[in-house]
């Protein structure tokens, strides 16, 4: 195995184990700027370092990208290999082997108009559904949720359904997915054909034996006319490995020197070097890891309720309004895997379909915890501090006083008014009554959900909370 590829394989696993430990909800402070390196949810976010970053190392060294830091690029490349390393267990006569395919031109543009226009348009299911990073984010979300019991039948179905279209189509067809539906492979495509360093097929050294093509899980190599399609290759370096005559290497385009990345021990040595620059420029576009704070709701068992009717989506602290919420997220569910007390959730409806949404039947938005905006990738949740999520207002509390205990005379309840973290809901003397009632200083309120939760009052709550459209400080 060429150094090259060691070394691809080593950050790749790096990212593949801490991409997945963030969406199970493990490691958020320590590697969650993996998450922020994601091309797509950078692009939204408006995050111009990581977007250069990534373009410089595109223009660079080709779509490398696809091989090491994208998670669902990786996820295919081992399935790719347990393919491989079952025809070999099994010693099957005829093995799989990939062979040349031309650009599915069409296909492949088609599908990024699409998906720019569903950006402009604010239509973000197309990108929910193929984009990279929330389609893994998806499959392993809903994994995860399941083995915990809290899975919601829309993700797990979709999540299913993806894991089976990746699977298939990496086990088939390669990267084919990478090449003709990916938004951000075609994306990087369009910079990968001016490459500076890429693999080259050396004429003088070609037997035309066609080990490289076949080897090919991009189906970019042709090996008659001796030319490799750098808009499909992702640079995952087993074409070099393949050639027993060393007539592929990665050098600088239009090198002419003779150089072999296998024959050479010098050449070895220079391999090297370029690809610890191509890892340092990597991991250089990495941000400081972000504190997240592990909260937990109460330790009684709460009799589940129903997600009451509102007249506003909840979204997290953070957001600034639904439209820009809903502009911005990919559906990726890093800010699900990220709440603690469960609040966020996928949504299953065709609008918003696997985008998140707040609701309080399982507990309440803690306001000492800021977890959801610290890892988002996208933009759609912004940083907040502590301090300032207590000044925001997302929504506010309305009561129900046909569903109230103590508007009833059943009980001296109270529990929204005790446990209101911003002293926004007050119990008062009903005129002319002995019954005290609970009322909501909407001023005050910044719709947290605590009263919402704690109310005794089943199905639904007595006290419920609508979204604000607009978010506002209290």
């Amino acid at each position: 195995m060429t150094m090259l590829k060691k070394i691809r394989i080593v950050i790749a696993a790096l990212f593949l184990i801490g991409i997945t430990l963030l969406f199970v909800g493990i490691g958020h402070n320590w590697w969650g700027w993996m998450a922020k390196l994601q091309f797509l949810p950078s692009l939204l976010a408006l995050n111009v370092g990581v977007i250069a970053a990534i373009v410089v190392l595109t223009l660079l060294v080709g779509r490398i990208y696809c091989s090491v830091i994208c998670p669902l690029g990786i996820f295919q490349d081992l399935v790719i290999w347990i393919r491989r390393k079952g025809e070999k267990l099994f010693k099957k006569k005829k093995s799989f082997k990939f062979k040349y395919r031309p650009e599915h031109k069409w296909v492949r543009y088609g599908v990024l108009v699409l998906s720019i226009v569903s950006i402009i348009a604010s239509g973000q299911m197309l990108i929910a559904l193929i984009a990279p990073y929330s389609a893994y984010g998806r499959m392993v979300r809903s994994f995860a949720a399941a083995c915990s019991g809290s899975v919601t039948l829309s993700l797990l179905i979709t999540g299913l359904l993806t894991l089976v279209v990746i699977c298939a189509c990496a086990w088939m067809w390669g990267r084919e997915y990478c090449n003709t539906v990916c938004p951000v492979g075609t994306t990087l495509s369009l910079l990968s054909r001016f490459s500076l360093m890429r693999p080259v097929i050396d004429e003088s050294k070609c037997i035309n034996c066609g080990k490289c093509a076949r080897g090919c899980k991009s189906g970019c190599i042709d090996f008659k006319a001796h030319k490799i399609d750098y808009s499909r290759c992702v640079d995952c370096f087993d074409c070099i490995e393949t050639c027993q005559e060393g007539a592929v290497n990665f050098k600088v385009a239009g090198c002419s020197c003779k150089c072999s990345s296998k024959d050479s021990e010098p050449d070895k040595v220079d391999q090297g070097r370029r690809a610890f620059l191509v890892t340092g420029t990597m991991l250089a576009a990495g941000a400081a890891a972000h504190a997240q704070d592990h909260m937990h709701g109460g330790f009684a068992e709460v009799t589940p309720k129903q997600d009451p009717e509102r007249s506003e989506r909840l979204v997290p602290f953070g957001s600034g309004s639904v439209k820009s919420f809903y502009d911005h997220c990919t559906a990726c569910q890093l800010c699900v895997s990220a709440c603690k007390n469960g609040v966020l959730r996928p949504s299953s409806d065709l609008e918003h379909f696997m985008q998140p949404y707040m609701s309080y039947e399982n507990g309440y938005c803690r306001p000492e915890c800021t977890a959801c905006s610290q890892v988002c990738p996208a933009g759609a949740i912004k940083p907040v501090s502590v301090e300032q999520k207590q000044t925001i207002r997302i929504g506010v509390a309305h009561v129900n006083l046909d569903l109230c205990l103590p508007a009833q005379g059943k009980d001296s309840c109270g529990n929204c008014s005790y446990h209101c973290p911003s002293g926004a809901i007050r119990m008062v003397r009903r005129p002319g009554s002995r019954n005290q009632i609970p009322t909501v200083s909407e001023d005050r309120c910044i719709g947290c959900g605590a009263c919402e939760n704690l109310c005794p009052s089943r199905p639904i709550s007595a006290i419920t909370v609508d979204g604000l459209s607009i978010h506002h400080n209290a």
